[in-house]
């Protein structure tokens, strides 16, 4: 619960939250990561309240929910959109295959590299995951040394976040509602094949998309001889990459980044 109580005392958690928030503002005022997840409408609110200087940004990766891309134009026009150099269809057949989980240029590329020089706001909480639960409240960037961390709900746990938004009415994505437990790229690798193939489902323009790339990126390797793994066709390298072939081990830190 947002409220506890100890035997040290009442521990209001957004009170906490704000405090942290207003403790390590930089004069520049904060760059805050949002990805429209419910934790990112969480943070961006709480960092109204706390009444610091800050900036919002989000990274359009291309394979967004389309009810993802509309939520945060309706409802966060003041978040400034980045739209990226590559689509993901261009990487795709760039890189020759799609992601994989062991292979994730996506992220790089598309949602990482904002914050340079500043201190970012994050949604990342320990409850999210065992990777998640060894992060620090104020960090530096492990790729940028001149990126810093705050994560200020690190410790507030899922009913927490759904309290928050509840109580002070905080619009957050539909899909939330239809039973997404998170919400990151369409058909990430990061899930199990049977999340990947219920995205498919979901967003089949978008899984169409998918394997046009795949066999772009096939036609690519055989134009350039090179090695082609198992693969008899682009939509057969679709096929072994929907189905999660590559590992079946799920890996739910790297499913968004800034939720």
């Amino acid at each position: 619960m947002l409220t506890e109580y100890t035997l040290f005392g009442v521990r209001d958690k957004v009170q906490i939250a704000i405090d942290r928030i207003r403790q390590f503002e930089p004069p520049e005022g904060y760059y805050v990561a949002f990805s429209g997840g419910k934790d990112s409408c969480v943070v961006l609110d709480l960092v109204k309240k706390a009444g610091v200087k800050y900036d919002a940004h989000y990274n359009l990766t291309t394979v967004d929910p389309p009810e993802l891309v509309y939520f945060i134009r309706d409802h966060h026009a003041d978040v400034e959109v980045h739209k990226p150099k590559e689509t993901m269809w261009q990487l795709i057949v760039k890189k020759r295959m799609p992601p994989l989980r062991q292979v994730r240029y996506c992220c790089s590329i598309l949602k990482e590299g904002g914050g340079k020089d500043r201190v970012v706001i994050t949604g990342v909480r320990w409850a999210e995951s065992v990777r998640r639960s060894k992060r620090r409240m104020v960090e530096t960037c492990r790729t940028n040394n001149s990126k810093r961390f705050l994560h200020p709900i690190i410790d507030w746990s899922e009913l927490d976040i759904w309290d928050y938004l509840r109580k002070n009415n905080v619009p957050y994505c539909s899909l939330y509602d239809e039973g997404f437990k998170r919400i990151g790229c369409v058909l990430c690798p990061q899930q199990s094949g049977e999340g990947m193939k219920r995205d498919a489902k979901r967003w089949p323009k978008l899984a169409e998309a998918y394997k046009r790339a795949c066999v772009k990126a096939f036609n690519k390797n055989v134009k350039d001889k090179r090695v082609q793994r198992s693969w008899k066709s682009g939509e057969d390298m679709y096929e072994w990459w929907i189905n999660n072939k590559a590992s079946e081990k799920v890996d739910p830190d790297q499913t968004v980044i800034f939720e």
